[in-house]
């Protein structure tokens, strides 16, 4: 994750702290040997300049190369290369200004061991902290891309349980109109626009993540008035909700699994009308849905599974929530019950 302005700004003010700090001791150092202040603090300008470069240098140069294998090694040649060229333009450029004192010139010769190690010492403290420092950034780079990663997985895998929902229940509206078109053609005109409606409809919500229940409830509608033509008189529904649950979130495109999980277990091992009930209601700052349909204990595949609708719904609210206990089911006296519970913010 780069930097910040504001995270920069502090590293240079820092950075600026610690080299006056340094610099103001390295004077302190030279003028106790007793050399005349003009020269030393001309040796403490071109020495802790020459020196700063020579850390950004190592700073640059692992930014751009920072091995994995043989770091230590690396890091003990480079300090030394860049400390051994800081060393001898150290020279150079002291020699070249402060030539006219030879006190000061037998000082600096006999300085410059000292000062090869001392730039060895410094520019490895800033080669250890610029690698640590490089090292989190890194880290923090990849967790970022580690979660964009999996931010795509989901919405990918979200989307893929939404379109493999819409082809089985658009092959079971399309196997009905062909019933229908020949001997209710009226009825069959009905169902292609209310299969119109309701796919336009899928359209929109599908770029949306969440909607109000009211907006949903008008989209399942919609759905129960297609399965109602399929179906004719067996198929009867209720719906209960208060009116507080009215602008309640949901995930878009949610109900119509589980109601079609109802009507498959409720109408497929039957002959006779059965109703299908939904209901809403805010608790402990959850919407909670429950859709129940009847079913034959001795016939109906109720208690064999949850078909892959309900096991769709609970995939997407696990991605969504990252709860598995969201969905609850449960079939007692002849009446299969669907629970969900959508956490509001």
């Amino acid at each position: 994750m780069p930097a910040t302005p504001l995270t920069k700004a502090k590293s240079r003010l820092i950075f600026s702290g610690i080299w006056l700090t340094w610099s103001v001791m390295y004077f302190k150092m030279i003028y106790d040997f007793h050399i005349e202040w003009t020269y030393a603090l001309v040796d403490t300008l071109v020495t802790n300049g020459l020196l700063a470069l020579s850390c950004l240098l190592v700073m640059i140069n692992l930014r751009f190369y920072n091995p994995r294998k043989g770091k230590f090694l690396h890091l003990l040649l480079l300090c030394v290369a860049v400390s051994g060229l800081w060393t001898v333009l150290d020279r150079f450029a002291l020699g070249l200004l402060l030539q006219n004192n030879s006190a000061y010139t037998l000082f600096l010769d006999q300085s410059i061991p000292v000062r090869f190690d001392l730039g060895i010492l410094i520019t490895g403290c800033a080669a250890l902290i610029s690698t640590v420092l490089y090292t989190q950034e890194e880290q923090k780079e990849n967790e970022q891309r580690k979660v964009n990663a999996e931010k795509l997985a989901k919405e990918a895998e979200l989307f893929k349980l939404r379109q493999q929902l819409q082809p089985h229940f658009l092959f079971n509206s399309l196997n009905s109109i062909s019933a229908l078109a020949t001997s209710q053609p009226q009825q069959a005109r009905k169902m292609i626009q209310q299969l119109s409606d309701f796919l336009r409809g899928t359209l929109k919500k599908e770029e949306q993540e969440q909607i109000p229940w009211k907006e949903e409830l008008q989209y399942l509608n919609l759905y129960l008035e297609i399965e109602k033509v399929r179906f004719g008189h067996r198929l009867s529904t209720e719906i209960f909700c208060t009116p507080e649950t009215e602008t309640a979130l949901l995930p878009s495109l949610l109900l119509q699994p589980m109601v079609e999980n109802a009507i498959k277990f409720g109408l497929y091992d039957t002959i006779d009308p059965i109703t299908i009930s939904v209901s809403a209601k805010l608790e402990d700052n959850y919407l909670v849905v429950t859709v129940q349909n009847p079913y034959d204990e001795e016939t109906s595949r109720s208690g064999q599974g949850t078909g892959f609708g309900l096991s769709s719904v609970q995939r997407r609210l696990y991605l969504l929530y990252g709860r598995n206990d969201l969905l609850q089911t449960a079939n007692k006296n002849g009446i299969y019950t669907t629970t969900i519970k959508i956490p509001q913010s």
